[in-house]
């Protein structure tokens, strides 16, 4: 009897340690970056195995952050002080992209100012069916930090993620950036938008932690160390409303580490162009050659 029940020690006890073994590997799991780098790769070749439209059709689904022509537009035209990696992910872009992608804005092409992911999710079925993206970026959340809380933004992000990649397209997600007066709430949004990212195998932009690993200390120009400053003409990350990324005329479309210090939307539009070009590497199917090619 003291032998059965010893072993039935024995065995509980082997049981609990197998239990919180698998806990931590699970907890471990979850708390790893997007991916690993590579981990969205396989997940996003198979979304992209049924889509049905036209290769290099690239959608960009926002507000006034992504509406604004200070974000990818100007990638088409001579980007000033381009490092080496950026210069051959913006041929691999040129060399995939529709050329009329580049101009993509407006509510009809999914961006307008003001808005919310509640919009999008209104509205994605009319984007899918009219644009049919081969792959699309998405950020929302600066207007929903005022009047969505975080479950419903969550849960209606990752609802317009899943209606994309049913219809097969390939989806890039960006955290947003910090917002003065409600940065707490902002990291709680780009949280949300990591799990989503990890959990759904997405390609991720962390926007919001670009920011604060360049500038921990002085992101926002809302403060008053930049009063001196008016509008977008920040030299700092985030413009003089504490909301937009700043757009500083003397780093105009530049593109050096001081530019990527102090102009918002150059960063932004590096870390996209930087992605973009990293899906159309590995996880489209490559272009075919030319049939006279040898």
């Amino acid at each position: 009897m003291t032998r059965l029940f010893h072993s039935c020690l024995m065995l509980a006890s082997v049981a609990v340690s197998l239990l919180i073994a698998a806990d931590s590997a699970a907890l471990a799991a979850e708390s790893q970056p997007v991916g690993g780098g590579d981990a969205w790769v396989a997940s996003m070749k198979a979304v992209h195995d049924k889509f049905h439209g036209q290769r290099g059709t690239f959608a960009q689904f926002g507000d006034s952050i992504t509406v604004s022509r200070a974000f990818w537009f100007g990638l088409k035209y001579a980007p000033k002080n381009i490092p080496p990696e950026m210069a051959q992910a913006l041929g691999l872009v040129k060399g995939h992209m529709r050329e009329d992608c580049w101009d993509w804005k407006g509510p009809e092409f999914g961006s307008q100012g003001r808005m919310t992911v509640r919009w999008a999710h209104q509205n994605i079925d009319t984007w899918l069916r009219n644009l049919n993206p081969e792959v699309a970026l998405m950020m929302f959340g600066t207007n929903d930090l005022g009047s969505l809380d975080l479950a419903e933004y969550e849960t209606k992000t990752r609802q317009v993620v899943q209606k994309c990649l049913d219809n097969g397209t390939i989806v890039i997600l960006s955290t947003i950036p910090p917002k003065h007066g409600q940065a707490e709430k902002a990291a709680a949004f780009a949280d949300a938008v990591r799990r989503i990212a990890r959990q759904m195998r997405l390609p991720l932009i962390d926007y919001h932690a670009e920011i604060l690993n360049r500038r921990p200390d002085d992101w926002d120009g809302a403060t008053d160390q930049f009063r001196q400053y008016q509008g977008y003409d920040v030299p700092t990350l985030i413009a003089r409303d504490g909301v937009h990324p700043s757009n500083p005329q003397a780093y105009a479309n530049d593109y050096s580490d001081e530019a990527l210090h102090k102009n918002g939307f150059s960063l932004r539009n590096y870390l996209a162009l930087m992605k973009y070009a990293e899906v159309i590497d590995k996880a489209l199917p490559k272009k075919p050659a030319p049939k006279d090619a040898p």
